[in-house]
């Protein structure tokens, strides 16, 4: 799975929904967790985040 981390909590995450790849955006607050939407493209994040303060991050085998 890919997600990038971003500035104030923003997480944006690769996943599939209804057999359709699509980025889910959510951001933490305060200890909790809150989706910010779900959507096709990565130009529709823009409105969250700019993108190039994403950093990804990447899960090393044990």
């Amino acid at each position: 799975m890919h997600c990038w981390h971003g500035p104030d909590g923003i997480l944006v995450e690769v996943i599939t929904l209804n057999q359709r790849q699509r980025f889910k955006v959510s951001q933490y607050v305060n200890g909790r967790r809150y989706l910010l939407g779900y959507y096709g493209s990565i130009g529709a994040i823009v409105r969250h985040v700019d993108l190039a303060d994403l950093v990804e991050v990447y899960d090393f085998p044990a």
